[in-house]
């Protein structure tokens, strides 16, 4: 007997079936996408009535465009389609008023009814981002949907939905649903009622529980060893940089640590998850924009290439950090580095062997999972032949750069390191190749593409006409340069190119023009507003480093704070006052680390200034349960 051949994908686009209230269902195979239809990641975004829905064709957009059209209203936007679940309320776009969500777990006696947004949790077939589908019917035994980016099949002829799936109901009335994937879990059901019963209730966090704590451990009664591994490069140039085996550079705080609680470290995840998202969004706006681009101090010779790069590499973003002030008033973020971010290998890595050989039992460490998400995130790029780290000699960058040559190389990519550009060459076909001849076509960098960038504009000592017809395909007499490598035609470089546009502090106040008011944001303009000046502010240069050149002042405009650096003739953003809170006199900030878009860590940078520069400590930072927290 022949096995069951599984129906093949429809095309990108393709009309698989029409669900109630005649709203179209879309396949959503993107292999099969046509380039021609499809250029660049703006054409991939779906608009009904002007209204934002969603990307072509993923599960959230089919969700809110149903609601929409059967109801006129929608949901706000979320990181992840499991994050529907949470949400309290959608939005009629008519009038802009607000009508209650309930959520009922699987298993509630309050049963789905038609036009309930069914929701899975993160994992197995919806790792990640979990999914969201409409209910269309409802019986003692199953339940039929409606939904996009599962199958990809046109529906039978006289179907009404996509599919159906197991139900109970227990004597109890319970409503019991079996998900068609053994991996996956559903989470229950989302509907628009006032009546609250069996609902699940949403009870607001405890603001204390996003406080900070500070521990000490007890003096060590065993005499002191070694604890990194110095058979391991990375491990052995921490150790130099570092003059020994410690974490901390400070020897108070040798036996000191942090800890934050379960439930700050969920709300760290939805916040990187949705910001990384909403970031996004506003890249994708300012590259549709000329006059908002050219606020970011870019040669315009790159613009074409940094759309080229975003509408070719979207997804291929590796890795990026955000920095968070977080405390009981609440959590907000300062920047989002996606060019260039650092300090993963003391949060992967250094941390946890500190609390080994520390003995530091209590809680969990905050990035366990950060080398195995970095492993998995190189193991789904295209990246297909030798990867060449490129870094500069600074001793940081050596570590740093050997701690991910360990994650590429266990992903299955041969990976060699160049430090600087002594060696490099020009081949007789003009490409650029290591000091043994190897052809660099794949590059990872701790560079960052501002100091390419800096070598353009040395280069046309600030002539516009030149830097306007800046063409980087050309072969020089002289040793390559950085720039040289990092814009040459058939280069692929992580971070890609366009991750210049979220980096760049320019984009904060196109964030705030965007989502005003978003709890995750501080208030943020391109000129000094009275507002901001009336509650106090930070200059910021729109590109710059490590805390360098940033400026804080208070509600009488007095400068309290700042610091020096080599990006004073940048152009400056403003943004709301909003300081690092003092944890046992630390100004501690938490940083979370993004891999292919999504939270895979945390880790707390301290100093006794409000700004985090340089030269800022990297203490261990731990989870704990709630319970603990202030034990």
């Amino acid at each position: 007997m022949q096995p069951k051949q599984k129906p093949k994908a429809a095309p990108f686009g393709t009309l698989l079936g029409v669900a109630p209230g005649d709203v179209p269902v879309f396949s959503s195979d993107y292999a099969s996408a046509d380039d021609n239809e499809l250029p660049n990641r703006h054409a991939y975004r779906s608009y009904v009535d002007g209204i934002f829905m969603g990307y072509k064709w993923q599960c959230v957009e089919f969700a809110r465009r149903w609601l929409y059209i059967n109801h006129g209203y929608i949901f706000d936007d979320v990181a992840m389609a499991y994050d529907i679940f949470r949400l309290q309320n959608v939005r009629v776009v008519q009038d802009n008023t607000r009508l209650p969500l309930k959520s009922f777990r699987n298993g509630s006696q309050r049963h789905p009814e038609p036009g309930a947004m069914l929701i899975w949790s993160e994992g197995g077939e919806f790792e990640i981002t979990g999914h969201v589908a409409i209910v269309t019917e409802v019986h003692p035994d199953r339940l039929c949907l409606v939904e996009q980016n599962v199958t990809h099949e046109v529906w039978p002829q006289g179907l009404g939905f996509s599919r159906a799936i197991p139900a109970k109901v227990t004597d109890d009335g319970g409503y019991w649903l079996r998900c068609s994937y053994g991996d996956a879990t559903i989470l229950g059901w989302v509907m628009q009622t006032e009546d609250d019963l069996h609902a699940e209730k949403i009870v607001p966090v405890d603001p204390a529980l996003f406080d900070i704590a500070l521990r000490e451990l007890p003096e060590p009664t065993e005499p002191a060893r070694s604890w990194l591994n110095v058979a391991n490069p990375d491990e052995e140039a921490y150790v130099a940089m570092m003059k020994g085996h410690k974490l901390s550079s400070q020897e108070a705080d040798r036996n000191r640590y942090m800890v934050l609680s379960e439930t700050a470290q969920r709300e760290l995840k939805r916040a990187t998850n949705e910001l990384h998202a909403l970031f996004m969004h506003a890249t994708d706006y300012v590259l549709q924009d000329e006059a908002l681009l050219a606020k970011f101090n870019i040669p315009s010779a790159l613009w074409p290439r940094i759309r080229q790069s975003w509408d070719n590499r979207r997804n291929q973003m590796i890795t990026g950090r955000f920095d968070f002030a977080m405390s009981a008033k609440g959590i907000k973020v300062y920047e989002y580095n996606c060019d260039s971010a650092s300090c993963y290998m003391e949060a992967g890595l250094v941390q946890d062997k500190w609390a080994e050989y520390r003995h530091c039992t209590e809680g969990e460490g905050s990035a366990e999972e950060l080398i195995e998400e970095l492993v998995t995130a190189w193991q789904h790029s295209d990246v297909n032949d030798v990867l060449h780290i490129m870094q500069d000699t600074d001793l940081e960058e050596s570590y740093h750069a050997l701690f991910m040559k360990k994650a590429i190389e266990s992903a299955g990519i041969p990976c060699k390191v160049i430090t600087g550009v002594k060696g490099l060459a020009w081949d007789s076909e003009g490409n650029v190749v290591d000091a043994v001849g190897d052809k660099i076509c794949w590059v990872w960098k701790t560079w960052a593409w501002e100091t390419a960038l800096d070598q353009i504009r040395d280069e046309c000592a600030d002539d516009e006409r030149r830097l306007a017809t800046y063409s980087t395909e050309q072969v020089r007499s002289e040793t390559p340069r950085l720039v040289d490598v990092l814009l040459r035609p058939g280069v692929m470089v992580y971070e890609p190119l366009w991750t210049l546009i979220p980096s760049n502090k320019a984009i904060l106040p196109v964030l705030w023009m965007l989502f005003p008011d978003h709890p995750y944001l501080l208030e943020s303009h391109f000129e000094l507003t009275p507002a901001l000046q009336k509650a106090g502010y930070v200059s910021k240069p729109i590109v710059g480093r490590c805390g360098a050149n940033i400026s804080l002042y208070d509600r009488e405009s007095n400068l309290m704070e700042e610091t020096h650096g080599q990006f004073a003739a940048q152009d400056q953003i403003y943004q709301a006052l909003w300081k690092l809170p003092d944890v046992s006199g630390y100004r501690a900030q938490v940083c979370t680390f993004s891999t292919a878009g999504h939270f895979a860590g945390s880790c707390m940078r301290v100093d006794s200034g409000l700004v985090i520069t340089k030269d800022s400590d990297l203490i261990a930072l731990r989870v704990v349960d709630d319970k603990r927290l202030h034990q």
